[in-house]
């Protein structure tokens, strides 16, 4: 059963540049922007039209016309040329992020140094060596002090640890880890299905969230909800999802039955999340996940429940509201509010471009610099290693697309705030529209405000 198991554990590379039908909203012709995402430069269809700004109010004149699929090499002249007139995100000496930038994917390829491309096995391992050494550490020594005044430090420690261990299994999924397909899903296996998580479901999952990031129905993890679903939300469900500390307990949830709006579980191979071909990846994930499952269970025996709960489920659920929170963060909570975009508007830059960077103070070099998110989104083959320098080379391509993040303290107390603001604020986005932007709901929390 082990080594059907294990043969079974081969990281298939992104097969599929079409798009799936997923809750219902079904593409029926090919999507231009995701042919040759892997390639130097997406295609992307131009949006035809203008668009001008009138008190804050964005207006856009679209204008039909045949769709022309160009060539590579004539999309690739295009985007680096002044669009209707305007360099790229300049309006009237106003910046505007959701306008199309004046430089190509190529363009940022190729400022990255060849180097920050390079993926180093043994480096890889050794994060590995080194997170699984410290999280066995604090288990011991917090069973050893066995003390209330232990026990809340090793939580927040041993919680951190094991998101640790997923950002380290997160790039095995991307088979940044190495290049050797079959130890990225064996180490990925171990890493993920420690923490319960089912490694390819998720994997496959997490990789149709990269090849529609910043797309509105596409998207897969933390995207808007529609105007029409959220008013189809009884209150209750409206309330838990943006009232804190609910969300950041979502992760378990949506590994079961996904976001509203959409169907499906990471666990059934069954589900739209997945292709025919995928089922058996599916099986195999879910397998280890039960696995797991089972020790736990066996172990609950072993040790007592009580001693279970203090040294696996609380740090399990810790690493969870850091799984959410950071993820969360990603793509929500910037001071000025960022495009999502539908149709003929979406490509894969522009989609990767309205991510962002998050500073983690003293938890950068735990969680393996996860918050330097934007050229990850860009590129998911660097090595987390690498993402710092990589970035630090693409600032002059991106220009004012991206956006510095700011500075923490050791401990990342500020982004609390980022995260209650987008909380109050960014509710639903409209039903209309190729660009559009979070709106409120002002009686979510019963206080309608005066119009």
């Amino acid at each position: 059963m082990a080594s059907w198991v294990l043969s079974e554990c081969g990281l298939r590379p992104f097969p599929r540049i079409y798009a799936r039908p997923r809750s219902g909203i079904a593409s029926l012709t090919p999507n231009p922007a995701r042919i040759g995402l892997f390639q130097s430069d997406p295609f992307r269809v131009k949006p035809i039209g203008s668009r001008q700004r009138n008190r804050g109010i964005r207006v856009r004149v679209r204008v039909s016309a045949p769709l022309k699929l160009q060539s590579v090499e004539e999309e690739e002249e295009k985007e680096g040329e002044r669009v209707n007139g305007v360099d790229g995100g300049e309006i009237g000496g106003e910046f505007d992020p959701g306008f199309p930038p004046p430089f190509k994917l190529a363009d940022v390829r190729a400022a990255i140094p060849k180097h920050c491309w390079v993926k180093d096995p043994w480096k890889s391992m050794s994060y590995v060596v080194r997170d699984v050494a410290v999280v066995f550490g604090l288990a011991a020594a917090a069973a050893y002090l066995n003390n209330w005044v232990a026990w809340p430090l090793y939580w927040a420690a041993q919680g951190t640890m094991f998101w640790a261990l997923f950002v380290l299994g997160h790039d095995c999924g991307h088979g940044s880890f190495s290049n050797n397909h079959k130890l990225n899903s064996v180490v990925g296996h171990i890493l993920h299905s420690s923490i319960l998580v089912p490694y390819h479901g998720w994997r496959i999952s997490h990789r149709t969230h990269h090849q529609n990031h910043g797309h509105v129905e596409n998207d897969e993890s933390w995207h808007p909800l529609s105007e029409k679903i959220y008013k189809s939300l009884d209150g209750v469900t409206k309330k838990l999802r943006f009232t804190l500390p609910f969300p950041m307990l979502a992760y378990p949830i949506y590994l079961w039955s996904r976001s509203p709006g959409k169907t499906g579980s990471h666990y059934n191979p069954n589900s739209d999340l997945f292709v025919p071909n995928e089922r058996k990846d599916v099986i195999t994930s879910t397998v280890c996940w039960s696995a797991m499952a089972a020790l736990l269970i066996g172990l609950s025996f072993v040790m007592g429940p009580v001693q279970l709960l203090k040294l696996y489920v609380i740090p399990y659920w810790i690493f969870v509201m850091w799984l959410d929170l950071v993820t969360y963060l990603h793509h929500h909570g910037h001071e000025e509010k960022l495009p999502w975009y539908r149709g003929e508007e979406w490509s894969y830059l522009r989609g990767g471009l309205t991510t962002l960077d998050r500073d983690y103070g003293w938890i950068n070099n735990i969680h393996h610099d996860i918050g330097t998110h934007v050229i990850h989104h860009l590129f998911p083959q660097i090595p987390h290693y690498h993402l710092i320098e990589a970035t630090e080379a693409a600032k002059p391509v991106l220009g004012r697309y991206y956006r510095e993040p700011k500075k923490s303290l050791p401990l990342p107390f500020h982004l609390l705030g980022s995260l209650i603001r987008s909380m109050k604020q960014d509710h639903y986005v409209s039903d209309t529209g190729d660009v559009v932007y979070y709106q409120t709901d002002p009686q979510l929390y019963g206080s309608p405000k005066a119009e």
